[in-house]
């Protein structure tokens, strides 16, 4: 079986699927990617299912080699890499050769990069699922001289293709929908939570991250407490100082803050990628208009596989141009002279 082996790993490091759904009931979240978004172009750039796991890299990547030729794809924040000194495109299938280094260094852009390969990370599942859960104590961090299996790249003569994405690295505007106590605060607080401008405080990690502001607290009216209930990601808690934090994939099930209202899964991406001090803003959504951007993940992917597109390669900047097929077969020369 073909691996990949971590020469270098940074302090981030972990092994991501979509995660675990379905698990709430017996205390544990649904984990996976920080940004599933990334995941899913991965999987559409290398022609991959949903289930393709990936390593997730939180703010810096490391050195890696594969025993195994194979395809691969870097996606999510952009991280500068290289193969044996030749840059590596943002987004872009590329072949890595058995033996050959793939440097991945810090992001320049956001915080969450992944290294989608062709076969997928194939170590055992645990509860249907690959994803390392720190919280729950599910898998570990990759570390330095790690050997992961991985899958056979059963294309290795693919065209490489490129998959142009919109911008969701720089923060800005974030949609979110009413949650079950959203109307215990006034409007008043509210509308003040809506033209507030919150910049992503150093603090967070993959339970969820804190938002910076000026002025005074979001507090609900006349100081009401309830019991604890179910919370899930993208629930934007309150503390008792009335700070904000945005909870993120490894979130805890229970919990007794109380949510002004709850990010919608197309913009939590939005979240996950935004750097300390990236200015985030809020917009309020009906039920019925966050329903309305609902979808699934395989639908998601399959409008990415829609949006790749070829890329067109100069034969000279091609390491491995001798591995391909250049022409269909040979002749003898005289063609043409024969009757």
């Amino acid at each position: 079986m073909p691996t990949l082996t971590l020469h270098k790993a940074g302090p981030g490091l972990t092994v991501q699927d979509l995660g675990r759904p379905g698990w709430k009931a017996q205390g544990l979240s649904t984990g996976g990617a920080a940004d599933p978004l990334a995941l899913l172009e991965g999987a559409a750039l290398l022609g991959a299912g949903t289930d393709n796991a990936v390593i997730e890299m939180m703010g810096f990547g490391g050195t890696f080699t594969v025993s195994e030729g194979t395809h691969f794809a870097l996606t999510g924040a952009v991280m500068q890499a290289n193969i044996d000194g030749a840059t590596v495109e943002h987004n872009t299938t590329q072949f890595l050769p058995a033996g050959a280094k793939l440097t991945i260094a810090g992001a320049t852009k956001g915080v969450y990069g992944y290294l989608a390969l062709a076969g997928g990370i194939t170590t055992a599942p645990i509860m249907d699922s690959r994803a390392t859960h720190l919280t729950a104590g599910i898998g570990t961090r990759l570390a330095t001289d790690d050997a992961l299996p991985i899958g056979a790249d059963m294309d290795r003569m693919r065209a490489p293709v490129k998959l142009h994405v919109d911008d969701r690295l720089s923060g800005g505007t974030i949609r979110i929908m009413p949650g079950p106590q959203t109307g215990f605060f006034s409007d008043q607080t509210l509308a003040a939570f809506a033209t507030t401008t919150f910049q992503r405080n150093p603090r967070g990690n993959r339970q969820g991250i804190r938002l910076d502001y000026e002025g005074k607290g979001f507090g609900m009216q006349g100081g009401l407490t309830f019991v604890s209930d179910l919370i899930v990601s993208g629930d934007i808690q309150m503390t008792g100082d009335g700070v904000p934090y945005i909870l993120l994939a490894e979130c805890q099930t229970i919990g007794g803050y109380p949510r002004i209202g709850s990010v919608i899964p197309a913009d939590l991406p939005k979240v996950a990628q935004a750097a300390p001090g990236t200015a985030l803003r809020f917009q309020f959504l009906s039920v019925v208009e966050a329903d309305a951007t609902a979808t699934t993940y395989a639908a998601q992917l399959r409008q990415l596989r829609a949006r790749c597109t070829p890329v067109l390669r100069d034969p000279h900047d091609i390491a491995d141009l001798l591995g391909y097929q250049l022409i269909s077969g040979a002749t003898p020369g005289d063609d043409l002279e024969r009757p």
